[in-house]
């Protein structure tokens, strides 16, 4: 028997990639996210490969793996795919001790992120698709 299955989360015009436990604050994370927002699949490609931060390669493969979802997965047009959303979210933070003078604890936080990426094809609306 068993159940239905769940109904998609996107539109029929649109690819999405998760990236999860990055080891980066999701503060940093964010200004990469911010950088390639609503860029076109080609250009977003572009500015992560110069780009000079650490995680520039992390989120590019994540790109390129939203865009690998998008044509095999939903049979979507690379040329014309556009990042219409790019957004990071908290994941855990490992805990660890830094001893102090007298005794005493410091705590430092290593946090993880978890990044979204989702592509939407310009050339299908959504009323098209659908």
């Amino acid at each position: 028997m068993g159940k239905n299955k769940n109904p998609s989360r996107q539109a029929a015009n649109q690819a999405r990639s998760v990236l999860r436990m990055l080891r980066v604050s999701p503060q940093k994370l964010n200004l990469l996210a911010q950088q390639i927002r609503g860029l076109s699949a080609e250009k977003a490609l572009n500015q992560l490969a110069f780009s000079p931060k650490r995680n520039a390669t992390d989120v590019r493969a994540a790109l390129q793996s939203a865009i690998a979802n998008a044509e095999n997965n939903h049979g979507l047009d690379i040329d014309s795919l556009v990042v219409s959303e790019a957004h990071v979210g908290k994941n855990l933070v490992m805990k660890r001790i830094r001893a102090r003078a007298r005794g005493r604890a410091a705590r430092i936080h290593k946090p993880f992120s978890q990044l979204t990426i989702v592509l939407t094809d310009t050339s299908i609306t959504s009323e098209e698709a659908a």
